[in-house]
């Protein structure tokens, strides 16, 4: 089994007292981290790597994805949701295959390898080809299919739609792959693109087969109240009512939840998943974080997709995760850097059942190193409030997945990025848009 030594860095480790080790030297056997000390572990190692008196810290969570969507990058802007989603998005994504999904899976993989995650939740579709682009990319990552059902409630049928067959077939085929490196999430994309027999066939198959649950929740007004004129129920209480909730569950974006809403959440253990960019951008609104935190949720954090977002740098989100709760509650105090940091690591390794965001024994190996060095860390107060407020997702200099390092200095030691952009150019963005895109 190979062993690394990380020495020379300051480790931001991430437990309970948010201990930063001056002088660490961090042993990883196999996937997972041996030993963290201040002083040399005994023995030989198979591989060391100077951190030169950087940042090392757990590698970052982004637990609400749509990693092939940066096909459609900046793609109808200045839409709210529904039209952008209706007019925009659903039409280009009907025309995508599977080359075209890899393509773009890969594109993704990589600008969240380079800016320090290690660790994702996808909601998405052609979900196959994603996961084996995703095995090969060496992150975490817990896939779902985004399950819809359009059709008439009676006439609804576990043989003939589709989005179950997809949840079998990624369930069979690839949960647990890569020795745990993925996992598959039951999911049903939102109650606005489904209804009640897609509700109970999914609770009870993520029941049966020990899987969490993937959705999107209250992300916008329309999306909320709409269902509270339907079935007179917030979305995060119908889904109770059907047994949506019963194992372990994410719902991503909770921007129009309520009081009554997050003491469900806190009793069924729901994670929800802040997503601060994308809610902005769309004018969605501001999920209310620091009152479901002190209402007992655990509140991660995600990217969304680059299609509404533009990037999936989780630096800029941590930021702004920080400074809009800090504003809009007129407290400076609302949410302080090691809030925004928990989120985006361990709070997140939570909401996926994963143990990684934390540096000690026993954890998944996923450790990245910030450079330090660059003028916007210098001089440096406060580890956290230069990786929060300074730190950008180009500062990372080392990504190290499940014990292996997949990004160093630039260079991607498991994606062949020149390949996978001439897919884009010369397959996916002819098959969805026609013409020249660059």
């Amino acid at each position: 089994m190979a062993t690394t030594l990380i020495y020379n860095c300051r480790a931001l480790l991430m437990d309970e007292a948010n201990t930063l080790l001056p002088h660490a030297f961090v042993a990883v056997e196999g996937e997972t981290i041996r030993s963290v000390t201040d002083t040399r572990p005994e023995g030989t190692f198979d591989q060391e790597i100077d951190g030169k008196g950087n940042v090392l810290m757990p590698g970052l969570v982004n637990a609400h994805t749509h990693v092939p969507m940066t096909l459609l990058r900046g793609y109808g802007g200045g839409c709210d949701l529904q039209t952008w989603l209706t007019q925009w998005i659903f039409p280009a994504e009907a025309k995508l295959d599977d080359r075209a999904v890899a393509a773009g899976a890969g594109l993704g993989l990589a600008e969240m390898i380079a800016s320090g995650t290690t660790t994702i939740a996808d909601m998405y579709m052609h979900t196959p080809a994603i996961a084996q682009t995703v095995l090969e990319a060496g992150i975490s990552a817990n896939l779902s299919v985004g399950g819809v059902y359009f059709g008439a409630p009676g006439d609804f049928s576990p043989e003939t739609c589709p989005d179950v067959e997809n949840q079998r077939r990624l369930t069979e085929e690839w949960h647990g792959a890569g020795n745990g490196q993925i996992l598959t999430d039951a999911s049903i994309h939102a109650e606005y693109t489904s209804n009640v027999p897609l509700w109970k066939w999914m609770a009870e198959y993520a029941h049966d087969c020990g899987l969490g649950i993937h959705l999107h929740i209250s992300e916008t007004q329309s999306e909320h109240e709409g269902c509270k004129e339907r079935w007179g129920l917030t979305p995060i209480a119908l889904f109770d009512r059907y047994g949506v909730w019963e194992n372990r569950a994410i719902a991503a974006h909770c921007v129009w939840t309520t009081e009554e809403d997050w003491a469900v959440m806190a009793e069924k253990g729901i994670s929800a998943i802040h997503n601060p960019v994308s809610n902005l951008k769309l004018g969605s609104g501001v999920a209310w974080v620091p009152a479901m935190k002190k209402a007992g949720v655990n509140v991660a954090l995600g990217t969304d997709g680059v299609s509404s977002n533009n990037n999936t740098d989780m630096f800029e989100e941590m930021k702004f995760a920080a400074i809009l709760h800090n504003g809009v509650t007129h407290d400076p105090l609302a949410m302080l850097p090691a809030d925004v940091l928990r989120m985006a690591t361990v709070d997140g390794a939570r909401a996926l059942g994963r143990k990684t965001g934390r540096i000690a024994p026993g954890y998944m190996a996923d450790l990245i190193l910030v450079d330090f060095d660059r003028p916007h860390l210098t001089p440096c107060h406060s580890v956290m409030d230069n990786l929060v407020y300074s730190a950008r997702g180009s500062d990372v200099v080392m990504n190290m997945a499940r014990g292996k390092v997949i990004y160093k200095d630039g260079e991607f030691l498991t994606l062949d990025l020149e390949k996978i952009k001439a897919e884009v150019r010369d397959h996916a963005m002819p098959l969805v848009f026609g013409g020249d895109v660059h």
